[in-house]
């Protein structure tokens, strides 16, 4: 079988990425197919694998810009001659065209989230230049239409979460199956708590990150902030001395961070989130924002919701997490995150390939007979 995985675009190390390390692993003899490609984030497990990338690669330092000329790009890559792909999908990944005898999965992270379910906020309070917000109109309209479009090029959705699942639905009116994301909780450990609170994070306006910044920067408790992106510069200005800025930082460090930290903070909606649970996997509970798929990842032995995406509602999340600390008990979190561990993506995402791949034999055969009884 001739597998071809497609990632959105390879620029850096964040949870995507950690999937498609382990859908590699999955099908080791894959090529992998993206829009653009820094080799300096390429992985060990991805430096094994033939990786092609799109026209626009050449461009790659401005790919924020470059959306409305995704589409084309993806459906310029060339995948005759693969039995199976399999789509990471995040940014557009779904829309490449495949012969008709290709079966095409697509695990989904989450609907293009600035097309969907955050248009509005990206339109309206987040795109400041009245030029921008006037060419997005137009332009997002076209890409709705693609990307609902390009749905029906799938074979089968596999979901990152319950609450993808509903997005799935409501976006493309397509069913799904949930497959957690893979977390290497085994790497992670535990450490006596120091005096700061941790964010992981890429630095977007949908993280709300600005939200804990405003709130540490007021009332003096100490902010480790690990991750970079287009509000890096804009936060550290607001942020008051005590809160500090790692940018990116490596495995190594990053479970160094989780293990000394008092907890995670989580201000915005996060799809499925994989920092939650590589923080429970180091012994430290979360404090998130009560939405989207923390609600499935944190237990309430493990951790703090709060309702609303306002400073108020978060400082009274952290008192609240001050009066439980005392109680929580390390290995436990350890224990709920293990099922979340590698093995378990790995068994899951095997059946479903298997079963589509299965599906379009039968497919094939019945196809076969009928044409002969004709």
């Amino acid at each position: 079988m001739r597998a071809a995985i497609v990632h959105y675009w390879l620029l850096n190390r964040r949870g995507g990425e950690k999937v498609l390390d382990a859908l590699c692993r999955v099908l080791p003899d894959a090529d992998v197919f993206t829009l653009f490609l820094d080799p300096k984030t390429l992985s060990p497990e991805l430096r094994r694998h033939k990786i092609t990338t799109s026209f626009l690669n050449p461009l790659r330092r401005a790919y924020r810009s470059l959306l409305p000329l995704m589409p084309m790009a993806l459906e310029s890559l060339d995948l005759r001659g693969y039995d199976l792909v399999v789509s990471s999908e995040s940014g557009p990944a779904k829309g490449v065209i495949t012969s008709s005898s290709t079966r095409h999965l697509c695990y989904c992270h989450t609907p293009m989230r600035y097309l969907w379910d955050l248009y509005p906020e990206y339109r309206n309070e987040w795109t400041t230049s009245r030029w921008k917000r006037a060419a997005m109109t137009p332009l997002t309209n076209y890409l709705r239409l693609w990307d609902y479009a390009s749905a029906a090029r799938v074979d089968h959705f596999v979901a990152n979460s319950e609450n993808v699942k509903r997005r799935i639905w409501k976006t493309y009116r397509r069913e799904s199956e949930v497959v957690h994301p893979p977390v290497d909780v085994e790497s992670f450990y535990w450490r006596p708590p120091e005096d700061f609170f941790l964010i992981v994070s890429e630095l977007v306006p949908y993280k709300r990150i600005e939200l804990a910044v405003r709130l540490f920067s007021r009332t003096g408790r100490r902010l480790t902030i690990a991750g970079s992106g287009p509000e890096y510069r804009k936060l550290r200005a607001m942020a008051a001395p005590h809160i500090r800025f790692l940018g990116r930082v490596t495995d190594e460090e990053l479970g160094e961070l989780y293990a000394r930290c008092r907890a995670l903070l989580l201000p915005g909606e996060e799809d499925f989130g994989i920092t939650p649970v590589e923080a429970l996997a180091s012994g430290k509970p979360v404090i998130a924002l009560g939405r989207g798929g923390a609600l499935e990842t944190v237990p309430p032995f493990g951790g703090v919701f709060f309702e609303e995406a306002s400073e108020e509602s978060l400082d009274a999340a952290i008192g609240r997490f001050e009066e439980m600390e005392a109680g929580i008990l390390p290995a436990e979190l350890q224990v709920w995150a293990r099922r979340y561990a590698e093995s378990e993506f790995v068994r899951k995402i095997t059946f479903h390939i298997d079963q589509l791949m299965r599906f379009a034999r039968s497919m094939d055969h019945t196809h076969t007979n009928t044409s002969f009884l004709r």
